[in-house]
């Protein structure tokens, strides 16, 4: 007897998500983006030029329209904007901005982060500051943003990154670490207030993920680390994200995930 096949049915033909910070073609944003798309999501996302003018050395509209142009090819809607995710008006313009183009927003995935390394002793205040207000205050009041704006319809989604802080040391970058560890407090929380509501909270760790950020040095380092042997993808964070923003995972909220590749 042939052996019977199923597609699978992840339930968000026709749903909306509003991803932050997509805005390079080897990105996590960009795999979500694509992802979801795939399953049949409307895509809302958002980039900002000058971080990554100051990250990667390039300006980045032209890979976010890509990026968006990619996503319109699986058959679905596509828009984005620039968004300084530091000013606390913005969350409040990006949902009107989706929802004008594509509807109420079902999935809100903060995946946008500011990182510049400093150690303990080369911490200043305006990089404790910039990190705070973009990856703890932008998150936290996208977060609020969406749970106003939901109605209680079925399928309601946050889903954050982080980046294993509380797995493990991270010496030289106090300022991202001391921001992005919190989200993780913020996940735990703010899944039982809005659990009720029907919406769920969870944070993904997809762990050392190779997305060009990586010298040569610290990628064997990393490698040799990994009992894989190698580091992970933008589309292995994408497929965890992609389980946690469909029907199937309805029922889990609250929780940190750490899909490391077995990676302490």
């Amino acid at each position: 007897m042939a052996e019977s096949t199923r597609l699978i049915d992840y339930g968000l033909n026709g749903k909306v998500t509003l991803i932050t910070g997509v805005s390079r073609c080897i990105g996590i944003g960009a795999a979500v983006a694509l992802e979801l798309a795939k399953a049949g999501c409307n895509i809302f996302t958002t980039w900002y030029c000058p971080y990554d003018n100051l990250a990667y050395g390039k300006d980045s509209s032209a890979e976010a329209q890509a990026i968006l142009n990619a996503v319109r090819a699986q058959g679905v809607k596509a828009d984005g904007m620039q968004a300084d995710l530091g000013d606390p008006q913005v969350p409040a313009l990006l949902f009107d901005a989706a929802e004008k183009v594509l509807g109420p927003v079902d999935i809100l995935i903060n995946n946008a982060a500011y990182s510049i390394n400093a150690d303990i002793y080369t911490l200043t205040k305006e990089l404790m500051d910039t990190h705070y207000t973009v990856n703890l205050r932008g998150t936290v009041l996208l977060c609020a943003e969406f749970a106003r704006r939901h109605n209680g319809r079925v399928g309601g989604r946050i889903i954050n990154l982080t980046s294993g802080q509380s797995v493990g040391p991270m010496p030289e970058e106090i300022p991202y670490i001391t921001t992005k560890g919190a989200i993780e407090a913020l996940t735990i929380s703010l899944s039982e207030t809005l659990f009720p509501k029907g919406i769920t909270v969870n944070a993904v760790d997809p762990g050392a993920t190779d997305t060009g950020w990586i010298n040569p040095e610290l990628y064997a380092e990393l490698v040799a680390a990994s009992p894989t042997g190698r580091l992970g993808t933008p589309l292995d964070a994408a497929r965890i994200i992609l389980f946690l923003a469909s029907t199937q995972a309805e029922w889990v909220t609250g929780q940190i995930i750490h899909s490391r590749g077995g990676v302490r």
